[in-house]
């Protein structure tokens, strides 16, 4: 029975756990009809996802840029607003089960632009705050990384506009896959001990 929100205000919340996107989207419910509206959300969400043959799809590049970073032998971790049950299902969605060392969600903790889940893969993986690039496409991505203490590489691709991810502090921002495995490269001969 509510409005739908206007895409600028929707596009907004990517990234956030969904309880705190929906209070963004529907400030004037209540305690309960918050609750009601995640609840009905999820069941839509996981009827979405039953349908046979259901794929969510990635950028063209992102693949790639994952079982390249694999390959060179960096430490991958997953920060992400999802659910538990929603990386598990990518995972399994995508054959990504052993691709991330480590992954963390609105279900472990406080989620973005809280640094938590950030701080808590550092930790998992022992990774220093200089060794770590925390790559997102919005601006919670890089509220996160830099409350963290960790270089924050924007993507222009994503629901937040380049602009927008520039503005809210990222170090850089690639338009492309080209660009990010340039910037990956830049940063990794940076790190001290990395191989030349």
């Amino acid at each position: 029975g509510l409005a739908a929100p206007p895409y600028d205000l929707a596009r907004q919340v990517v990234g956030l756990n969904l309880a705190e996107a929906l209070v963004q989207l529907a400030p004037d419910l209540d305690q309960a009809g918050r609750a009601q509206l995640v609840a009905n959300y999820r069941e839509v969400f996981q009827e979405l996802h039953a349908q046979p043959g259901y794929v969510e799809p990635l950028y063209a590049g992102a693949a790639e840029l994952l079982g390249r970073l694999r390959g060179d032998g960096w430490l991958v971790a997953m920060a992400t607003g999802k659910s538990r049950r929603g990386v598990e299902t990518i995972m399994r969605m995508h054959g990504w089960v052993d691709l991330f060392d480590s992954t963390h969600c609105a279900d472990d903790g406080p989620g973005k632009p809280e640094p938590a889940m950030l701080v808590e893969a550092m930790r998992v993986l022992a990774a220093e705050r200089a060794h770590t690039i925390m790559i997102g496409d919005t601006a919670h991505d890089i509220h996160m990384a830099l409350a963290a203490g960790v270089h924050a590489q924007g993507v222009a691709w994503g629901f937040h506009t380049a602009e927008e991810v520039a503005a809210a502090g990222a170090h850089d921002v690639a338009h492309s896959f080209e660009e990010l495995n340039a910037a990956l490269d830049r940063f990794g001969a940076a790190v001290p001990g990395s191989p030349p």
